[in-house]
C-alpha cells in the first residue's frame, strides 16, 4: 500500500469502507447490476428494492454506488435529476418507520449494576468471569454517564484517561463519528452511586496495564486480547445483561440505549438542551430530540391537570393574585435557524397573554404578569408549567430560550 493510499484510507471510518463495500457487491452480484453505472440502471435498482428495503439502506446504497464512481474518477449516476425523484417517490409510497432503540432508563441501569455486583460476589476469586464482569460494568457506567457511542468506547485507551480524585475522569477520545480529526476531551464525574470512576477503578487495577485498549476483548477463557472489543459487540453486551435482569423487552435494546438513557434521565432532570447539546457532543438540534424521550411524552400530566382545575368545584372567596416579572433571552441554536421573532410571539400568544400581560419594554424581553393560586405550593406549581411550556414552545422553533420569573417584591426567582 502507497502512503497515500494509506491517508486516503484513513480518511474514511472502517465500518463505513465496509458498508460501502457491501453496497457495492448487493449491486453486482445480487441485482447484477455492472459499474459504472448509468443513472437509469440505478434507478431501476432502487426501483427493484423499494418494497422490501428501507428508504435509509437505499440512500446508504446510494452513497456507496457515488463513492465508488468518484473513487475511480466516472461520474456520478447518483445525481441524476430522475434518480433522486424515484427516491423521493419511494419514500412516499414506502414510509419506513425509523427503529430506534429503547432507552435504557436509571431504574434499568442500577437492577443490572446490581445483579452485576452479586454475580462477583458470588464467583469468589474466579478471575474467568470476574474480568468480563468488571469491564462490562465500567463499560456500562461510562457509556451511560457520558452518552458515549459504541465506537467512542471502543477507541478509548488507558493512557488517555486520567483519574482526578475526589472529582471524576478525564477522558480523550482520539476520534468519534461527529469529529475525526481533531478528537475530544470528555470528564466523567464520580457519583454516590452507579459510579463510573469506582468502576473504572476495579477494572484497571484487575487488568494491570499502562497503555493499550481500555475494552479490550476477553475470551470465554478469561484471557485478555491486545484488540479492544469490536463496537458491535457492545450491543450483543447491553441485550444480554438486559436479559439476565429479565427485561422483557431485552430485544430492543442496544448501545444506543445507554445514549438515549442518558439524554432521557438528563431532559427529566431539567437539563436544558443547549446544556445537553454541549455534554454530549451533538451539533445539530434535531440529532439531539431523536434522542431524548420525555417522561410526560403523551402530554398525559399536562392535560389531566389543567382538566383538573377545570373540573374542580368553585371555592367561596377570591384567589390570591400576584404580579410577577417576567425576562425573556431567546437566542437561535444555529445560524440556520429563523424562528426567533415567532417563538417570542407565540410565547406571548400561548403562555402570557392569559395572565394579563404588561409589556415593559419597547424589545419584548421584559414582562409583567399576574397570576392567580391560593397559596404558595400552587403559585409554584402554576410557575413550573408555565416555564416548561415556555421551553417547549422554544425548542419546537429551534432556539434556545432563558426565561427568568421574580417576584419584584420578595426578589423570589423561578428560572
Amino acid at each position: 500500500m502507497s502512503e497515500t493510499h494509506k491517508y486516503i484510507q484513513a480518511a474514511t471510518r472502517k465500518n463505513t469502507r465496509l458498508s460501502y463495500r457491501s453496497a457495492i457487491e448487493h449491486y453486482e452480484d445480487v441485482w447484477g447490476g455492472f459499474l459504472p453505472a448509468t443513472a437509469d440502471s440505478v434507478a431501476s435498482y432502487l426501483a427493484h428494492f423499494a418494497p422490501t428495503l428501507a428508504v435509509s439502506t437505499l440512500k446508504q446504497r446510494l452513497a456507496a454506488l457515488a463513492a465508488w464512481h468518484n473513487e475511480q474518477g466516472f461520474p456520478d449516476p447518483t445525481k441524476a435529476p430522475h434518480v433522486k425523484k424515484v427516491l423521493k417517490g419511494i419514500a412516499e409510497l414506502h414510509p419506513h418507520q425509523e427503529k430506534q432503540a429503547r432507552p435504557l432508563q436509571i431504574e434499568q441501569l442500577s437492577k443490572i449494576d446490581a445483579w452485576i455486583t452479586q454475580q462477583l460476589q458470588d464467583i469468589g476469586s474466579s478471575p474467568h468471569g470476574e474480568r468480563k464482569l468488571l469491564r462490562d460494568r465500567a463499560m456500562l457506567l461510562l457509556g451511560f454517564w457520558r452518552a458515549f457511542r459504541s465506537d467512542e468506547l471502543t477507541r478509548m485507551t488507558i493512557e488517555n484517561v486520567r483519574v482526578m480524585p475526589n472529582q471524576g475522569l478525564e477522558i480523550f477520545v482520539p476520534r468519534s463519528k461527529t469529529d475525526r480529526a481533531r478528537g475530544r476531551h470528555f470528564k466523567a464525574p464520580a457519583l454516590k452511586r452507579l459510579c463510573p470512576v469506582s468502576a473504572f477503578q476495579a477494572w484497571t487495577n484487575i487488568l494491570q496495564a499502562t497503555h493499550g485498549p481500555l475494552f479490550p476483548a476477553i475470551n470465554q477463557w478469561g484471557h485478555i486480547a491486545e484488540h479492544a472489543i469490536n463496537p458491535v459487540s457492545v450491543i450483543a453486551i447491553v441485550k444480554s445483561y438486559c436479559e439476565h435482569v429479565g427485561f422483557e423487552d431485552a430485544d430492543n435494546f442496544s448501545s444506543h440505549s445507554l445514549r438515549r438513557g442518558f439524554a432521557t434521565w438528563a431532559t427529566g432532570h431539567g437539563w436544558d438542551t443547549k446544556t445537553l447539546m454541549e455534554y454530549v457532543g451533538w451539533k445539530d438540534v434535531k440529532s439531539a430530540m431523536r434522542y431524548i424521550d420525555h417522561d410526560d411524552a403523551f402530554a398525559q400530566q399536562r392535560i389531566g391537570h389543567a382538566l383538573s382545575l377545570s373540573d374542580a368545584p368553585e371555592t367561596p372567596g377570591l384567589p390570591q393574585r400576584t404580579a410577577l416579572n417576567v425576562e425573556l433571552a431567546i437566542e437561535r441554536y444555529s445560524k440556520h435557524t429563523r424562528g426567533m421573532t415567532k417563538t417570542r410571539s407565540l410565547i406571548e400568544r400561548y403562555c402570557l397573554s392569559s395572565l394579563a400581560m404588561e409589556t415593559l419594554d419597547q424589545e419584548g424581553k421584559r414582562y409583567r404578569i399576574h397570576i392567580d393560586h391560593e397559596d404558595a405550593g400552587q403559585l409554584d406549581e402554576r410557575i413550573d408549567d408555565l416555564l416548561h411550556r415556555m421551553h417547549q414552545i422554544a425548542g419546537d422553533n429551534h432556539c434556545m430560550l432563558e426565561a427568568t420569573i421574580r417576584h419584584p417584591e420578595t426578589d423570589q426567582v423561578w428560572d
